[in-house]
């Protein structure tokens, strides 16, 4: 399954969702990881009627390599670290626990930036359905993260919705959350944009039309 672009992927995703609660979702609110996240969860939450806002799981990258997650960290400080990295791995290429506490330091400094850029306030969630949003999952370390933020606001049901995620990945994720909406999960995985036709950067400018939009 090849998803044309992100909207598409959201207004499917939408449809499943509509399909599978038949209203009978408490008080929903839609919140999206961006960016890419902010893209696929316009569409569900317009079905919805649902607030749509966002949360800021940032990952940390290793000294050697930035593109490798060693962790992420939420806004709150929480931090959450990648379980391959064991006290051997992290001998072997340098990473020690200040490394890692200032990295967070910088992340948190850089979600509390694109809070201010986007514009995004926060909203309650306590006691109600939250339907958690991203493009789709590999490793899974910022959805892991952006999981146990929300779980401390005490929602009702935290439901997962993502188009795409590895096959190896369903039962981990199915044990993290109430309840998990997925498109797509095939055995052979190599990254998330495999499984788009269109899947460019998106830009913080179209993020911010689209929460101007629901603002409204």
């Amino acid at each position: 399954m090849v998803f044309r672009d992100r909207r598409e992927a959201g207004e499917l995703l939408a449809r499943a969702i509509v399909e599978k609660y038949d209203g009978r979702l408490v008080n929903p609110v839609v919140v999206a990881i961006p960016r890419g996240g902010v893209v696929v969860a316009e569409p569900i939450a317009r079905v919805l009627g649902a607030p749509l806002t966002l949360t800021f799981p940032r990952k940390i990258g290793a000294p050697f390599n930035e593109e490798f997650a060693i962790g992420a960290v939420t806004e709150t400080g929480h931090v959450l670290l990648n379980p391959a990295i064991t006290d051997e791995v992290a001998a072997q290429f340098g990473i020690t626990k200040e490394y890692i506490e200032r990295k967070a330091l910088e992340k948190i400094r850089e979600i509390e930036e694109r809070k201010r850029k986007f514009g995004v306030s926060d909203v309650e969630l306590h006691g109600r359905d939250v339907v958690l949003v991203d493009d789709g999952i590999a490793t899974g370390l910022t959805v892991k993260a952006a999981i146990s933020e929300i779980r401390r606001e005490r929602p009702l049901r935290i439901i997962l919705a993502v188009p795409v995620m590895p096959e190896d990945k369903l039962e981990e994720f199915s044990s993290l959350v109430d309840d998990l909406v997925v498109l797509h999960a095939p055995a052979f995985f190599n990254a998330v944009g495999q499984f788009y036709q269109s899947f460019p950067q998106v830009e913080d400018r179209e993020v911010v039309e689209i929460l101007e939009r629901f603002r409204e």
